[in-house]
């Protein structure tokens, strides 16, 4: 889709109106890398600096090089706060109010969260203008309704270049994606089943994929919502299941590991991820669990003309069942429920990762109060203090001891030689002599009345 035009729109001065930015990974990283070779430019000479200073940043009306102030992340805004500054916009709306003036409902997001936006009074031409999913900058202010935070917008504008940075709109994970995606290639290159090797290869070659499978976000809202957040999740599902499989030396790793890297492959392709998240035509139509399970047979076909053998029909059943029954029931999408003890072990696996990695978000926060807001996830609220942080320096490991020596063998020292015996006459007892006879003593009395004074 080509970028939006702005219109000549009632009360809005200037003639030369700037285009809407409407976000495409090409352009984002294009941007990315602008900035960082800005930022770590090694020019020959102080007027090559300025000069390409000038070109990222805006400029004064002396044409000095001006900076942006500070950013206000949605995540520290608070009610009563002014907001003018470019944000990713999405899922507009446009409604009639009560008093039958129209209005604008949106989101208006940034890397550190997302708020409900409200515009009052407003025309069908400037929703028709607003992106569906884009950068604009916004001039407004932090409202609390209901106890939640919503963000009145009083003006919208194109989203100037030079007047805001990529990671600061959109969330992406704080880890090291190369990294992590080197550590899911050395889990896998453990599989010792050649069929199921050859069906992971597949994938791995399959370039664009796995271009995409990094970027990804693992959900919109849930878990992992951001960039790269696939890749991590998924990568910490495995690793959990490396560190419990000796527990149960009855499951198969290979099929364990493989169920986990390819139950949300297609996450992929049923997410839109170029600037704000949401859902592709094909997502809503199909959705990740029904692809991911289709594409195992189109891998399947390309590993078997690899290795020029077909790869095992129960093989490819399996790997389908865990991925169609890694949701756990059908009230959460999945078609079929967990019926071997591998796919038992992918659901409960990933949904812990995801499950924990959402309440620790919502909790381990510097937000007031003691108590999440209701969280459907969890069909409640959730405590947030850790109410035992530790206090104690941690105890270090006892020395190990020194192993005992073992004692010296003994040589062992020979026998010394026995002369033989020589019979000998055997010897005269002397003569007997008759013992005297024992003569037992009378017992004395001892009664005192027989006792002379």
């Amino acid at each position: 889709m080509g970028a939006f035009q702005f219109p000549r729109i009632p009360n809005h001065s200037s003639s030369a109106r700037q285009p809407v930015h409407q976000c495409s990974t090409d352009t984002m990283q294009q941007k990315y890398r602008f900035a960082t070779t800005l930022l770590q430019s090694n020019a020959a000479s102080p007027a090559q600096n300025k000069l390409k200073l000038t070109l990222r940043l805006p400029t004064s009306a002396a044409g000095r090089t001006t900076l942006p102030m500070r950013r206000l992340f949605l995540r520290d805004a608070a009610s009563g706060d002014m907001v003018d500054d470019v944000f990713v916009i999405t899922n507009k709306q446009f409604s009639a109010a009560s008093t039958g003036k129209y209005y604008i409902k949106a989101f208006v997001s940034d890397a550190s969260g997302q708020l409900v936006a409200r515009m009052w009074n407003t025309t069908r031409e400037i929703f028709n203008w607003l992106p569906d999913s884009g950068f604009i900058k916004v001039r407004g202010r932090i409202e609390n309704y209901q106890s939640n935070l919503q963000f009145i917008i009083e003006s919208v504008g194109p989203a100037m270049d030079g007047t805001y940075q990529v990671e600061d709109l959109v969330a992406h994970t704080k880890k090291n994606i190369p990294e992590m995606f080197a550590k899911v290639r050395e889990v896998l290159g453990l599989i010792r089943n050649r069929h199921l090797k050859a069906l992971i290869d597949a994938y791995l070659a399959d370039q664009m994929l796995m271009d995409n499978f990094c970027k990804a976000p693992a959900a919109m809202s849930f878990h992992h919502a951001y960039l790269g957040g696939l890749l991590e999740h998924t990568l910490n599902a495995m690793q959990v299941a490396d560190a419990v499989m000796p527990f149960y030396p009855g499951l198969n790793r290979d099929l364990v590991i493989a169920g986990i890297f390819l139950h949300d492959i297609a996450k992929t392709w049923e997410l839109s991820y170029n600037c704000a998240f949401g859902y592709t035509d094909s997502g809503h139509l199909v959705g990740h669990i029904v692809k991911s399970a289709i594409w195992v047979e189109q891998k399947a076909r390309e590993a078997a003309a690899k290795i020029n053998e077909p790869i095992p029909q129960p093989l490819i059943d399996v790997i389908q069942h865990i991925i169609l029954s890694h949701h756990g029931t059908h009230e959460f999408g999945s078609p079929r429920l967990p019926s071997s003890p591998e796919a038992l072990a992918v659901h409960a696996i990933e949904n812990m990762d995801a499950k924990l990695m959402m309440s620790l978000e919502a909790t381990r926060d510097a937000a007031d109060g003691n108590w999440t807001e209701y969280m459907k996830a969890f069909s409640g609220k959730l405590y947030r203090p850790d109410v035992a942080p530790p206090d104690m320096p941690t105890p270090q490991p006892a020395p190990e001891m020194p192993a005992p020596t073992p004692p010296e063998a003994e040589t062992p020292v020979a026998p010394a030689p026995v002369a033989p015996s020589v019979p000998s006459a055997a010897p005269v007892p002397p003569p007997s002599v008759p013992a005297a006879p024992v003569v037992k003593p009378k017992p004395a009395l001892s009664n005192p009345l027989f006792e002379r004074g």
